[in-house]
């Protein structure tokens, strides 16, 4: 129920009709203020204006924004404060803490009519009780007479409707309550009513005062009449009881949500403003916190039942629009308020939640890629070309920054696509066409250099350049969905214009050609995989897909003619995967003798490759290699791992089945996934060697590993791998040194045995996979601390051996584990059994 809170704040009554004029009032014009900025020529600017012009260019700065504020209420200039608040609240939106700060300046006799207006404007929609707080106190102020006590109850109908179901506004019920119950102009029977209602409805709401309002309520009802009392109370009963242990729940959710605000220096409470993430560990966790409680609340915890529905919708509601303003840079958050609203019906709330997420988010792929499909279904494509070219001018913005400061820490040179090397700080220039064939463009990535000699931000740039193709490739699809071909073809061509545009537009673009146009596809699709090439012939990933299109559409004359043309133009180390692939074709398409000749131009580049290798691959087919596994042992090597490595004797044999291993491509897939480094496992010896002794006879017997127990995890191994006493391969050639790593994970699975500690059996390892996830407990949290020395003291009983006295005190130091009772952690007769 929307009211009139103009006729609440001025105490003059008028028709319902105007129940809306509150929050239609025309929004107050302070935003629209001069700066005050004002001959700065004659004086240097006040610490004041610089950082105002500071944040206008970097306006996500909490710490800017509070200092801001600060210095505009310690000047006491009032055109600074209201252009402090102003901008802060453009940046910050629905930001209560900044709301009610700005409000408090101006809540006085004679600037009542402008805070009036700040109200109309913020009440709208914001979801948090301390804002309505200020509104109600404000209407009861200045509707002080008996004739305007009917706004005043407006004005708690309408607060309690709009965030009544927040936990926090138990004091807005109390303060409710006890102005009914102070009516004077009422008769009692009346009074009572009123009164009764509004205890009923808050007892049933999880909030944090209920259990108050329920000792109120009982003696309320006991007043009025005890007999009648019992029933009513036992009604309500259920309801209530409900309604708390949904409150313990409630509160565990909300707990890790809302951190303390930040320490302020100034008289008003601090100023909370999130800030932008860096989706660390600690962020992540955040955001997996308020999903959680987002689900949890969708899922109906209080029960409401169809007749509710409305109460449930503007419930959950509050709580999204809470969400979105505490996490107002994460696009997840805002997707998932979208998807809600959009279920319950509500498509046109759904849409502006969306458009207030990008414009907080501007260069969200999730939220601009959501946008533009409900406007292309819609069928408003005007729309949705105006959200892809907003998008893909922000990104470009950032490759542009990105990009200078990639220059900038590269020695203020970086080479362009032609190989000449131009200044950092001199934009790159924008292309306007196609190069000739033969010659690289300004579109080519950072291909002039190897990948390993990139920098780190080079390599971000890169990545960010592909993210930017894929908005082109998403502007591509919606034309050729929703307009026709001619359409697709001329968002294309503004692409190949784009200096951004990395290769996977191109073959998008190739592929969407071959696709939907039948008669002429194929052709088509080749002219504009070599309209890339002439841009990204440097890129062996676009020149791959060039050459399996080629053969995927059987144009074997063109597809040998490409491999021809550009093997020569890669170093041997990047050109392997196009030997591979052109030799797979060889193998399953080609003639013997053209077998046989490719197999001698890949042994010429790489002499290192065993013969054998080739092949074996020649004769496998879907990933069946039986020279390797039949011939050549693996399989029985496989089914056996623990049979290898267990005296000096087997070492030449775990040489040899290394060896075998990478003979097949398959072999070869699987080594380089096992390993990732290059370097030797320790050998067994490794321990005695570096000085660790042995357990004494006397200590306690070291558990060893069961044989048909789970191995552990192969990364326990890894600071055995990367020690100073590592194995050094000598004199062995290249390839010898490849065939030997491929020993790796036999050589591990036999040293498992003596080095690891035991490992849980399968059945206790199923046990903990089928239990439920953390997230999922809602029960007490116990200190871990306490827990391990609990654990740490525990005798568990056995049956084959006689009880032993129980541990001594902790401050005796630890026996070795007997096998007596448990009399709890004291260890005494005193000690609670468990």
């Amino acid at each position: 129920m929307f009211v009139n809170a103009a006729t609440h704040m001025s105490g003059q009554p008028q028709d319902s009709r105007a129940d809306m004029d509150f929050l239609n009032r025309r929004e107050p014009q302070s935003g629209k203020l001069a700066d005050a900025t004002q001959d700065v020529s004659q004086e240097p600017p006040s610490e004041w204006h610089v950082l105002r012009s500071k944040l206008r260019e970097q306006p996500h700065d909490p710490e800017g924004w509070n200092r801001l504020v600060d210095l505009a209420e310690n000047a006491g200039d009032t055109e600074q404060i209201k252009e402090s608040y102003e901008a802060l609240l453009e940046t910050y939106p629905n930001t209560s803490s900044a709301q009610i700060a700005y409000l408090n300046h101006f809540l006085r006799p004679g600037l009542f009519q402008f805070a009036e207006d700040l109200l109309a404007k913020y009440l709208k929609t914001s979801p948090f009780v301390d804002l309505w707080k200020v509104y109600l106190s404000h209407v009861r102020r200045v509707n002080v007479t008996p004739n305007t006590r009917d706004a005043v109850i407006k004005a708690y109908e309408f607060a309690l409707n709009r965030i009544g179901q927040d936990k926090d506004s138990g004091e807005i019920w109390n303060d409710y309550i006890h102005f009914l119950k102070a009516g004077e102009t009422w008769e009692e029977s009346q009074k009572t009513d009123a009164v009764r209602k509004v205890y009923h409805r808050a007892v049933q709401i999880p909030l944090e005062n209920m259990e108050r309002l329920w000792s109120e309520v009982e003696a309320f009802e006991n007043n009025l009449n005890k007999i009648t009392a019992k029933k009513v109370m036992s009604d309500l009963s259920p309801s209530y009881m409900h309604a708390r242990a949904v409150l313990r729940q409630l509160q565990r959710h909300l707990g890790p949500l809302f951190s303390p605000p930040p320490q302020s220096s100034a008289s008003r409470p601090p100023l909370y403003l999130p800030p932008t993430p860096a989706f660390n560990a600690a962020e992540r966790a955040l955001v997996g916190a308020w999903k959680t409680y987002l689900k949890w609340e969708e899922s109906n915890p209080l029960e409401f039942g169809d007749k509710d529905r409305s109460t449930l919708i503007s419930r959950i509601q509050g709580v999204y629009r809470k969400a979105v303003i505490r996490m107002r840079y994460y696009g997840e958050i805002w997707y998932m308020s979208f998807i809600w609203t959009n279920s319950v019906g509500k498509q046109e709330d759904a849409v502006n939640i969306l458009k207030a997420g990008m414009e907080a988010n501007p260069t969200s792929f999730l939220l601009h890629f959501a946008y533009a499909e409900q406007m292309e279904v819609r069928g408003e494509h005007a729309e949705v070309i105006a959200t892809f070219d907003k998008l893909l001018d922000k990104l470009r913005i950032d490759l542009e920054a990105l990009e200078a400061c990639a220059n900038s820490a590269n020695s203020s040179f970086s080479p362009d696509g032609s190989g000449r090397t131009v200044p950092g700080n001199t934009p790159a220039p924008t292309t306007t066409g196609l190069t000739e064939a033969g010659t690289h463009s300004n579109m080519s990535s950072f291909a002039t250099q190897s990948a390993d000699e990139k920098p780190p931000k080079v390599k971000e740039l890169a990545e960010r350049r592909t993210e930017y193709g894929l908005v082109w490739i998403m502007y591509i699809r919606f034309a050729r969905r929703a307009q026709d071909i001619k359409s697709f073809r001329q968002i294309f061509a503004k692409a190949r214009r784009d200096r951004w545009t990395p290769w996977q537009v191109y073959e998008s673009a190739a592929l969407m050609e071959y696709h939907c146009t039948k008669e002429s596809g194929a052709g088509i699709a080749s002219r504009i995989f070599e309209k890339g090439l002439e841009s990204f012939g440097d890129e062996i990933e676009f020149v791959l897909r060039y050459l399996g299109f080629l053969i995927s559409v059987n144009d074997d004359i063109n597809a040998r003619a490409l491999f021809e043309r550009v093997i020569t133009t890669f170093s041997s180390e990047r050109a392997r995967p196009l030997w591979e692939r052109w030799a797979r074709y060889e193998y399953q398409y080609g003639d013997l003798a053209a077998a046989q000749k490719l197999e001698k131009r890949i042994a010429e580049v790489y002499p290192s490759d065993p013969p054998i290798q080739r092949f074996a691959q020649r004769h496998t087919y879907l990933g069946t290699d039986a020279i390797t596994t039949r011939d050549l042992g693996l399989a029985m090597a496989t089914r056996q791992p623990t049979a290898l490595g267990l005296s000096g004797s087997s070492r030449p044999l775990e040489k040899r089945t290394g060896a075998l291993l990478s003979l097949s491509s398959n072999a070869g897939m699987l080594s380089s996934q096992l390993n990732t480094s290059s370097e030797r496992p320790l050998p067994p010896d490794y321990k005695r060697r570096e000085g660790s002794a042995r357990p004494s006879d006397s200590g306690p017997p070291t558990k060893r590993a069961r044989p048909m127990s789970p191995p552990p995890p192969r990364d326990r191994n890894r600071d055995r791998r990367d020690g100073p006493s590592r194995r050094r391969f000598g004199g062995l050639a290249t390839w010898e040194v490849e065939r030997d790593r491929e020993l790796l994970p036999f050589e591990r699975e036999s040293e498992r045995g003596d080095e690891n500690g035991p490992s849980l059996p399968g059945v206790l390892s199923w046990f903990v996979g089928q239990l439920p996830s953390v997230s999922s407990f809602d029960g007490p949290i116990f200190r871990t601390d306490d827990l391990m020395m609990l654990f740490r003291d525990v005798v568990i009983p056995s049956a084959t051996r006689k009880a032993t006295p129980p541990p001594p005190p902790r401050g005796a130091g630890r026996q070795p584990p007997g096998y007596g009772l448990y009399r709890g952690p004291g260890g005494g007769r005193g000690g609670r059994r468990y």
